[in-house]
């Protein structure tokens, strides 16, 4: 890893809810010093932070989909007046997919025209509309890996990093 940065754990599991984000932060914190770690991923043998490759891998992953994909974008500008991810309500977890598609959809000068709240993913295996199991993480093809789901590459290579002088 360049620039000091050095793997000390790997395959970190979902984020969790706020508590358990904030108890594990302060346990790095405790044993690593605030500042001298980060979470992110290895991309090409080099640390990404995760706010970087939540622009180079999840926006660049709905990207393709949605190049590959036009009638999804079609059928979500039609059917949509909100985006939801009911994963991330009901758990108070990080949501990354709406942020992913709100961005592409300002990047490209769109806006949802339609009437429905629809969910970005699912939760307790259910889903407001078709294109929510279309759309998630869970399902879109990750554009760092094509033959790992988005969800399957960002859990799996996720790392966290403690810097070394």
């Amino acid at each position: 890893m360049s620039g000091g940065w050095r793997v000390v754990e790997r395959r970190l599991g979902k984020a969790g809810g706020v508590k358990q984000r904030t108890a594990r932060q302060r346990e790095w914190d405790r044993k690593y010093g605030e500042d001298r770690w980060a979470i992110g991923y290895e991309v090409d043998g080099e640390f990404v932070r995760q706010e970087d490759a939540l622009e180079s891998i999840y926006y660049k992953s709905y990207e393709a989909h949605f190049a590959a994909h036009p009638e999804d974008l079609a059928e979500l500008l039609a059917l949509a007046k909100t985006l939801r991810n009911p994963h991330a309500e009901a758990t108070t977890g990080v949501d990354l997919q709406v942020p992913a598609i709100s961005d592409y959809l300002r990047r490209h000068g769109l806006r949802l025209a339609g009437a429905e709240v629809v969910d970005i993913g699912t939760w307790d295996g259910k889903a407001s509309h078709p294109i929510s199991v279309r759309l998630s993480p869970l399902t879109i093809a990750c554009a760092a890996d094509p033959n790992r789901t988005l969800e399957q590459w960002w859990q799996q290579r996720k790392v966290l990093v403690v810097w070394e002088d």
